[in-house]
């Protein structure tokens, strides 16, 4: 779900040829598999597209990421726990941590999985909330990156 609204937000701000848009789990659980259809009922109904198969990250990744978002305290420790290095460690951040509005403490984008249709809609809220601040950073990194330094 993430994946498909930043990717929407991306290419709505003009920066899909600068920006990758990717997503992995922590678990191979369900590699393979595509979307739930709860995801893909509220993704729809809110407008984006979405296209995607299951994979688990790899720690060999992290060497061509240069920001790694994770959706709650526990895949955040998972990733850090996987990165080879302390400067890839510090490229994983909590997509809330881009959201104004949360709370300190509350930073989880709670996974939607075992319950109904309500915790999908939720977790798009939290989603989109984010979105702008995450795309505002990510658009300073690489416009940073584009201007020649001096």
């Amino acid at each position: 779900m993430a994946e498909a609204v930043f990717r929407a937000h991306v290419a709505e701000a003009g920066l899909d040829g600068l920006v990758s848009v990717d997503s992995a789990g922590t678990g191979g659980w369900h590699e393979g598999d595509g979307a739930d259809p709860r995801t893909v009922a509220v993704l729809e109904s809110a407008g984006y597209r979405q296209d995607h198969a299951a994979r688990q990250f790899r720690a060999s990744w992290f060497a061509a990421l240069d920001l790694v978002i994770a959706l709650d305290a526990g895949h955040l420790r998972d990733l850090r726990r996987l990165a080879p290095t302390p400067e890839d460690a510090a490229k994983v951040r909590l997509l809330r941590s881009y959201d104004p509005e949360a709370v300190s403490g509350d930073t989880d984008v709670p996974d939607p999985y075992y319950g109904g249709l309500d915790g999908f809609e939720e977790c798009l809220e939290l989603v989109e909330a984010a979105s702008p601040g995450l795309l505002e950073a990510v658009r300073l990194a690489a416009t940073a990156v584009k201007e020649p330094q001096s």
